[in-house]
């Protein structure tokens, strides 16, 4: 028997060497191999064996979106961002964030109804820009959920402490001597909850949403006591003390708005529900356009509500609005904040981790990951083994790393994606729906990245002011003989972004110069991270998918005599 193992794997790692040294052939022939929406639909998703149930209506996903959005957002960013950039002028860093927020979020919606599969953005660019965009975007994505429920987790724990009147969160962590600063403080009840959610999600579906919509509708109420409390209890002369409403001017303001784009990660996860949501064509836009508006009004009213009662340089960085309570006197308000902040937490950890794991499930559909990750458990409809996978690992970073350490890598990745898809959107309109040819929607892409990118830098040198009015006058004037010249043409849709191409324009443009307002430590972790998730698609995913592919293809070619089904490639 040991004999036979040991020809076993020498088979095995000889076969893997014979298709590493075929890899420059297999990237030529993957990266830019793309799936038809029929057979995202269909071929692909029976790969996970059962399918997900379909029990969701449009209230549990309106419930789902402004679950996942509210705890992140508020409880989380407005405090460090309020005190160390914004200032008062807090919450107009959110408009600007809610602004770019929904035009990502009607390009999503165009997507999703078109393609309702619980793919989410990984999908949506597979289909348009071929296979090693989507990995890309999808592994960013699964970074972003997974780091950032890390984090709301281990904010879960300062809340809490609050609730039970402590001021200190570290009292509930054990710290360890020996480990790198930030990475020394274990976090036992973050991994508890994370472990906990993550059990509920491997159940049912339905149930978590129903879990959620309970949680949902205390955190609306909660919320609705701090805003009136705040406003009641809170001075208006806070808004221009000690320094004004902008201490930082406005370059403080687009900086904060950067970083509180972390709060908008929450409606992205809306979209991977699409195969259990009843009526995608009306449920979706409702969902995920719904939750972006009553988040958007609800974080605006909350930062004002924490910079009426404190001014911006005494804020806590750390559990912020019971900290503002117990500043005022208030504190039994304190307690009941940290409990309804601790609650609101959860909510969005649970929409975030459902998202995460139909993401990782698509991504196995497509065997770029092992293919064990996409399997759908057939009692529960759920995908089981991504639930468990994405539940140990992001525990696993709960339990060492701050909120600090992971905050800007991933603001830069979610802006990434949401980049990728208005880009996306715009190419599969003008483009593969309109058969127009691909060099004018390519040049316009282009065009607009470049402004932005010029934009940006004129921005941040403060001297080169002349550069703002003329790169955004580009913008406008390229964006308008584009719309004028190329005409958006193929069959009407059930649901599309009106305007075109203005909306997913301004989207690249905002996501672009947000970006750029992030810390240059963000960008060499990203980078980091870059490379290592394209060594892997290099080393193990286009190896996997070529296989696959090419096994399916040729079962298509014995099976029927003219194969209908084709893999097409991106027209360059």
């Amino acid at each position: 028997m040991a004999t036979i193992q040991s020809k076993d794997n020498k088979t095995i790692f000889f076969n893997y060497f014979k298709s590493l040294s075929q890899t420059p052939h297999r990237l030529r022939k993957r990266m830019l191999a793309t799936w038809t929406p029929d057979q995202e639909l269909n071929q692909v998703r029976l790969r996970s064996g059962a399918d997900m149930k379909r029990k969701l209506k449009w209230y549990d996903l309106v419930a789902l979106g402004v679950g996942g959005m509210l705890g992140v957002g508020v409880f989380v960013t407005t405090g460090p961002v309020a005190r160390n950039h914004s200032g008062p002028s807090v919450f107009i860093s959110y408009i600007i964030a809610g602004i770019s927020a929904l035009l990502s979020s009607l390009c999503y919606t165009e997507f999703s109804v078109q393609i309702p599969v619980a793919g989410g953005a990984f999908s949506y660019l597979r289909v348009t820009f071929g296979e090693f965009v989507g990995y890309f975007a999808g592994a960013n994505i699964l970074m972003e959920y997974v780091l950032s429920n890390a984090a709301v987790a281990r904010s879960f724990t300062e809340y809490l402490c609050s609730a039970f009147g402590i001021s200190d969160p570290n009292s509930w962590r054990v710290e360890v001597p020996g480990l790198l600063q930030g990475y020394n403080k274990l976090d036992f009840s973050a991994v508890a909850l994370v472990l906990i959610l993550t059990f509920c999600l491997c159940h049912s579906t339905k149930e978590s949403s129903i879990l959620n919509l309970i949680m949902t509708a205390f955190h609306i109420v909660f919320f609705g006591f701090i805003i009136i409390m705040g406003f009641c209890n809170g001075s208006v002369e806070n808004l221009v003390k000690p320094t004004g409403l902008t201490p930082n001017g406005i370059r403080g303001v687009l900086d904060g708005a950067a970083i509180v784009y972390f709060s908008y990660i929450g409606y992205d996860s809306v979209s991977t529900l699409a195969e259990e949501i009843q009526n995608p064509p009306v449920t979706l836009p409702v969902g995920i356009i719904g939750s972006v508006f009553i988040v958007s009004g609800l974080y605006c009213l909350m930062a004002l509500a924490l910079c009426v009662m404190v001014p911006y340089n005494q804020i806590a960085e750390k559990a912020s609005y019971s900290m503002a309570f117990q500043r005022i006197g208030w504190k039994w308000a304190g307690n009941i904040v940290g409990a309804g902040a601790s609650l609101g937490i959860v909510a969005s950890l649970l929409v975030a981790m459902l998202g995460q794991a139909r993401y990782l499930c698509v991504i196995g559909r497509a065997r770029l990951v092992p293919s064990w990750l996409s399997k759908v458990h057939p009692s529960t409809g759920t995908p089981l083994n991504a639930t468990l996978f994405l539940g140990l690992c992001t525990a696993s970073i709960a339990l060492f790393t701050d909120l600090d350490i992971v905050i800007e890598i991933i603001s830069i990745g979610t802006l990434l994606v949401f980049y990728l898809v208005a880009n996306a959107l715009i190419y599969r309109k003008y483009v593969l729906t309109s058969k127009n040819p691909p060099f004018p929607t390519l040049s316009f892409l282009f065009l607009i990245t470049s402004c932005a990118i010029g934009f940006s830098i004129s921005w941040k040198l403060e001297q080169q002011w002349w550069g703002l009015p003329l790169f955004g006058g580009i913008i406008m004037v390229v964006t308008a003989f584009f719309q004028y010249t190329v005409p958006c043409l193929g069959p009407p849709s059930e649901w599309s972004v009106p305007f075109m191409p203005w909306p997913a324009a301004v989207s690249i443009f905002l996501n672009v110069f947000l970006m750029t307002t992030l810390k240059m430590l963000s960008f060499q972790r990203f980078a980091i991270w870059g490379l290592l998730i394209t060594l892997f698609y290099v080393l193990y995913g286009v190896h996997s998918t070529f296989e696959a592919e090419e096994t399916g293809m040729k079962m298509a070619v014995n099976e029927v005599p003219n194969p209908s089904i084709q893999l097409t490639k991106l027209e360059v």
